[in-house]
């Protein structure tokens, strides 16, 4: 007798561990996305993901990552939904939707947020997400041609932790030590900006495929974050990319005047909070779009 298999909606939903490292990097080529194994590494382990097995045996049918942070100054933590993934072979067949599903009832009571592209975007809502905001991510090789404001920037060192956590703690509104203490093994260069003796903001450049991703960056003002981004495009050879709040007027237009192009915008969304937490003003680029 020739095999069956289980109904789309039959097929057990199970926690993702560091062996579907592969597997989630098979899925996003598989739906046109960069493999990002580095990023992925990275979510698997701050993260916990969910996904289902392609019965046939041909690796993951969907998958995503959730990504909890604890309560910060203003309030509750929050939790960040990313990298949504369908097969394209199981594409339009709702198991999108059940995935998505699955987490809000695990996540229960807890905030949640996401970025998402415009097909995207109409899923969420009828999961009764609202659009919160807008990110534009930006690409392209930095060509200086419109100087950075004079900051001292210089590398973070291992005595500078307490205070970028301090630091990141107030401005992005929730506790996020598990990811940033990540920041060190993660990123190629971790720079400060420092202004009487206090650190006043700090960047990351992590390796992405044949690009450099510029995220977090947290800043006391768009000058000091122009020259975090500046220090940290020295140190590189390749493109930069990152993601900024369209609200960062003077931030995104001096990129764009140093050769960064937009290349697609997100949805900032949000379920069971008015807005994100923290200070969005000095909240300039997210660690990825996928972590929040």
């Amino acid at each position: 007798m020739p095999l069956t298999h289980p109904s789309l909606d039959q097929l057990p939903i199970r926690r993702l561990t560091f062996d579907d490292l592969l597997a989630c990097a098979d899925l996003s080529e598989d739906r046109g996305w960069l493999r990002e194994e580095h990023k992925w590494r990275l979510l698997l382990a701050a993260g916990v993901g969910y996904g289902i097995d392609d019965p046939a045996g041909k690796g993951l049918v969907t998958a995503c990552v959730v990504t909890s942070y604890g309560p910060g100054p203003a309030g509750p933590g929050f939790a960040a939904i990313g990298m949504v993934l369908v097969a394209e072979r199981y594409a339009r067949r709702g198991v999108g939707r059940r995935l998505m599903r699955h987490v809000l009832a695990e996540a229960g009571d807890t905030p949640l947020s996401l970025h998402a592209t415009r097909n995207g975007q109409p899923l969420y809502e009828e999961l009764g997400f609202t659009e919160i905001g807008r990110a534009e991510m930006l690409k392209g090789r930095f060509t200086a041609a419109e100087p950075a404001p004079e900051r001292t920037v210089r590398p973070a060192t291992a005595e500078d932790l307490q205070q970028v956590l301090r630091l990141d703690h107030e401005i992005f509104g929730a506790d996020r030590t598990h990811m940033i203490t990540r920041l060190p093994a993660f990123a190629d260069h971790l720079r400060v900006a420092e202004e009487h003796g206090e650190i006043s903001g700090f960047g990351a450049l992590w390796p992405n495929m044949d690009t450099h991703v510029i995220g977090p960056l947290i800043a006391r003002d768009p000058a000091t974050a122009q020259a975090l981004v500046a220090s940290l495009a020295a140190a590189s050879d390749r493109p930069l990319r990152t993601d900024v709040d369209r609200t960062h007027t003077a931030l995104v237009t001096w990129l764009k005047a140093n050769g960064l192009e937009q290349i697609a915008t997100n949805a900032v969304m949000a379920r069971g909070l008015p807005e994100l937490p923290g200070d969005g003003g000095r909240r300039f680029a997210p660690l990825t779009v996928a972590a929040g």
